[in-house]
C-alpha cells in the first residue's frame, strides 16, 4: 500500500492516492463503477452510503448520499456530478459538489467549507495492471487541499476499497 498526497505538476490543490491491489483490473474498475460496490467502500470509517446513483458513462449522472453518526444524530451530506471519462477498465474521471438532497449544488460556504474551496471538483482514477496481475490505483482529486479532512476521509475510504477487493477476491 502506498498513499501519496503530492501531486505532480498540479497548479490547484489535490489529494493523490496510490494503492496496489491484489486483485484483477475488472474487479476494482467494478469497485467504482458499480452501486453495489460503490456504496459498500465510499467514505471514511464509520460513514454508510445509503444512496448510489450512478449513470457510468459520458454525460451520465452521479447522486450519492454519505451518512455518518453524530451526537446529535445521523447526518447526511450528499453529492452530485458528472461522468466526464468513462474507459474501462483504466480510468473514471467525474466530477463532484456538494449539494442537498434534491441534487441541488450548494455552495461551499452553505457547507462549511472555506470560501476557496471550488463549488465543483474534478476525481480522477486510473487503473493499470501490474506485473503480478494485480491493480495499481492513482485516484487525485483536483480541488481538495492534501492537507485537509478531505483527505483524510480519502484515506480511510481507500483502506475499506482495499478491504472489500480482498473480500472479492477470494
Amino acid at each position: 500500500m502506498t498513499d501519496t498526497t503530492t501531486p505532480d505538476n498540479q497548479t490547484e490543490p489535490a489529494v493523490v492516492l496510490e494503492r496496489t491491489l491484489p486483485a484483477h483490473i475488472d474487479l476494482v474498475w467494478s469497485m467504482w463503477a458499480e452501486s453495489e460496490h460503490f456504496a459498500a467502500w465510499y467514505g471514511p470509517t464509520g460513514a454508510t452510503i445509503p444512496t448510489a446513483e450512478m449513470d457510468v458513462r459520458v454525460d451520465g449522472d452521479r447522486k450519492i448520499c454519505m451518512e455518518v453518526q453524530t451526537p446529535d444524530g445521523p447526518m447526511q451530506m450528499w453529492f452530485v456530478g458528472r461522468y466526464l471519462e468513462v474507459e474501462r477498465p483504466t480510468r473514471l474521471v467525474y466530477t463532484e459538489s456538494v449539494a442537498d438532497a434534491e441534487g441541488n449544488v450548494l455552495s461551499p460556504a452553505a457547507m462549511g467549507m472555506p470560501d476557496s474551496h471550488p463549488e465543483t471538483t474534478e476525481i480522477i482514477v486510473e487503473l493499470t495492471t501490474t506485473d503480478d496481475g494485480g491493480t495499481h490505483l492513482r485516484m487525485t482529486h483536483v480541488g481538495v487541499p492534501a492537507d485537509s479532512p478531505g483527505a483524510a476521509g480519502w484515506t480511510m475510504a481507500l483502506d475499506k476499497l482495499e478491504a472489500r477487493v480482498a473480500d472479492q477476491a477470494v
